[in-house]
């Protein structure tokens, strides 16, 4: 019993004298997920590639059907071009030929007043004369008033269609066009969403629906594992956070990988995993983690994400 307790004894002693385990932030390999979602509700037409396939930023992904849209950018084309004739008629003017016929009324109207005159004038010496009625008199006065009348009309007609339309008139046209053009853009545009491309270089990590089925406006299309190396995200704890800058470099161990990497932290966060308290004594201060990213070579291009890493802390802290 004696030499149990001696030797349970001793192993707590050699157990203190051993070195301690060397401090390490903790994480896994990430990449930047970039999620693709549905601008309308539309079926599936086409997907041209597979999932885990390596893309290219512009490399379609998803086609939705465009039917539905290109009829209502063919509206809006026919909008655009009934604004641009409208717009080309004021400027224009009035037709060569009704500015003709304009002019055709004034010299027939002018004509007719000349000729009421006349008749008029010779009305009135007869009544001088005693020779005509005073009712006479009266209705030739009132077909020389009427022809006057309409010889001014004419005269005010041919000068509108020789000077043209008012320039508000002009100005309303131009604003509609400018309206028309502008939605025939966004229709174009939203044509064009319905092409589902590749925003980032990386590898398509998901397709979550199937050629033919209908989507929800929204619905997530595709997601793509952007970049070409992936980058370690670890816990900082909180002793070592300034001991370790941005663009510090630190040795980064990989599982299944045979040999250490050198990575480069680029980011940390500059509040804590969980919320700090004033009240905080040191001890509890100490067991705060920071997010932290860090770059790592282009030789780590071919690991997957979600592989757990560990970083050595090797710089002494406070």
């Amino acid at each position: 019993m004696r030499n149990g307790f001696i030797c349970a004894l001793l192993t707590l002693i050699l157990a203190g004298c051993s070195p301690q385990e060397k401090p390490q932030a903790l994480g896994t390999l990430e990449r930047d997920r970039v999620s693709l979602t549905a601008t309308a509700s539309e079926v599936i037409q086409s997907i041209p590639v597979k999932e885990g396939q390596p893309i290219h930023q512009g490399d379609v992904l998803v086609q939705l059907s465009p039917i539905s849209q290109q009829a209502v950018v063919e509206k809006a084309k026919a909008e655009q071009l009934q604004a641009q004739v409208s717009l080309n008629k004021l400027l224009n003017g009035e037709r060569i030929e009704d500015v003709e016929s304009a002019k055709a009324d004034v010299d027939n109207a002018k004509v007719h007043m000349e000729n009421a005159e006349k008749h008029y004038q010779r009305i009135a010496a007869l009544v001088a004369r005693k020779l005509s009625s005073q009712s006479e008199k009266d209705n030739a006065q009132a077909d020389r008033d009427e022809a006057r009348a309409s010889y001014a009309a004419a005269v005010q007609n041919l000068k509108k269609l020789s000077s043209g339309y008012r320039t508000e008139d002009i100005e309303v046209a131009k604003a509609k066009l400018s309206a028309a053009t502008a939605e025939l853009k966004l229709q174009q545009h939203r044509l064009e969403e319905l092409t589902i491309k590749a925003t980032r270089d990386g590898v398509l990590d998901s397709l979550p629906y199937n050629q033919g089925e209908r989507v929800a406006t929204n619905a997530v299309l595709a997601i793509i594992e952007a970049g070409a190396t992936p980058y370690a995200r670890v816990y900082m704890p909180e002793p070592f956070v300034a001991s370790y800058p941005i663009g510090s470099q630190v040795t980064v161990h990989i599982d299944g990988a045979d040999k250490a990497v050198t990575g480069t932290i680029h980011w940390m966060s500059k509040e804590p995993a969980f919320t700090s308290y004033k009240s905080m004594s040191a001890s509890d201060r100490s067991r705060l983690v920071y997010l932290t990213k860090i770059s790592l070579p282009d030789s780590s291009a071919s690991l997957p994400a979600g592989i757990p890493v560990q970083v050595d802390l090797d710089k002494a802290h406070d």
